[in-house]
């Protein structure tokens, strides 16, 4: 049997990199993009290193966006995020990735598929998996999405034209609610680990936070250190299920495992000197928090955009385990820095009280963004069974 052949582009989005498509250009019926998008990424992969497909045998690597015309009339485009799993025969819509969301204006505007006009672009994408709003600006050079620039962001070598993102109200991205719970801190009864405290925070994506502390870690291991701790990931996975459950995500373990994006487990701990992967030495006070993040039960080397965001967003809600641990803002509008493998993360979120409920408005961050790749992108035809073409 052929392969079938599908435009589409390779994109690096701040530390994240994905196959981009244009929605013409995937089957209307979207009962055949999973076995596509797992056909172009390489997955399932019992190795987990993707070989056969586009996928680099990494959470940050594995994922597929898809970009159309706008359903909404305060937007200009409409943006689909696929996490593939690398070693399952699944793909995740559930949540949205904030670094490749830096990736979808410029693909728009390159494409075509949005009018530009000056120096400056200005592109409102209407997230659809978590029916938000966000606001992309990024410089324009020849018509096209400006590249080269000053900015450096930490994780990707060298430097890049920024890529300024507005999550415009964050709050309930996975589960409709900030607070899922209607608390800033709970008590997990996590299995085979018995009691332990979390904060369950729904912002821009949601994430459960525990103090590293608890966990009897430092909460400055490097990534390789926390991937041979077996019995930490082990115990990870379990809280990530277990605040699953609570949060509403999953109404069972079982479809707790199904969905291994959401929410994202983090271990945090207050600001404390600890070195990045590339031998740097971070300081106090450089920080307001350190985080270690895991998705799919995989240590990440930069913390996720939108884990980032959910962190400084529960930073500002007095109460939560993340409050508790941060440095004190000066301001309820001050940037918060959070110290990860990669370096410094600098993450703006606004958080005000309203009628007794906390509500955030918004959060803001600066990525970098580079196509790298275009033409044509090849899967087996044999993977869309009887409705593949040109049998």
């Amino acid at each position: 049997m052929k392969q079938i052949k599908l435009r589409a582009v390779f994109m690096r989005g701040g530390t994240s990199k994905a196959v981009m498509f244009r929605q013409s250009d995937l089957p209307p019926d979207r009962a055949l993009w999973d076995p596509i998008f797992l056909g172009v990424i390489g997955s399932p992969d019992p190795n987990g290193r993707q070989l056969d497909g586009m996928g680099g045998g990494l959470s940050s690597l594995s994922k597929v966006c898809v970009i159309g015309p706008s359903s909404r009339a305060d937007a200009d485009v409409d943006y689909t995020f696929a996490q593939v799993s690398l070693r399952q025969a699944a793909v995740d819509y559930s949540g949205n990735c904030g670094n490749m969301s830096s990736a979808v204006a410029p693909f728009a505007v390159d494409e075509g598929m949005v009018a530009v006009n000056g120096s400056e672009a200005i592109v409102r994408i209407h997230n659809t998996n978590t029916g938000k709003i966000i606001v992309a600006r990024f410089a324009m050079d020849g018509g096209l999405a400006a590249v080269d620039g000053e900015f450096v962001l930490p994780g990707v070598a060298g430097s890049g034209a920024p890529v300024l993102l507005d999550f415009l109200d964050p709050g309930g991205a996975g589960t409709g609610r900030l607070l899922p719970t209607g608390k800033a801190l709970d008590e997990l009864e996590v299995a085979g680990a018995g009691i332990i405290e979390a904060s369950m925070i729904d912002a821009a994506s949601p994430c459960v936070f525990v103090s590293a502390q608890a966990l009897g870690m430092t909460g400055v291991e490097m990534p390789a250190e926390l991937e041979t701790n077996r019995e930490l990931l082990a115990r990870m996975e379990a809280i990530r299920v277990a605040a699953s459950l609570r949060m509403g995500i999953a109404s069972t373990r079982q479809e707790a495992a199904r969905k291994p994006s959401i929410p994202k487990v983090a271990m945090v701990t207050g600001p404390k000197e600890a070195r990045t992967l590339a031998g740097e030495i971070f300081h106090p006070a450089q920080m307001d928090l350190t985080v270690r993040m895991l998705s799919q039960e995989q240590p990440h080397r930069a913390v996720p955009l939108t884990g980032a965001m959910c962190l400084a967003v529960a930073a500002q809600i007095p109460g939560s385990l993340v409050h508790a641990l941060a440095r004190s803002p000066r301001s309820a509008d001050d940037s918060v820095r959070i110290a990860q493998p990669s370096g410094l993360t600098v993450v703006g979120a606004l958080v005000r009280r309203q009628n007794g409920e906390y509500r955030a408005e918004q959060a803001t961050v600066y990525r970098t963004a580079r196509r790298l790749m275009e033409g044509t992108v090849y899967v087996r035809a044999s993977v869309l069974g009887d409705a593949a073409p040109h049998r």
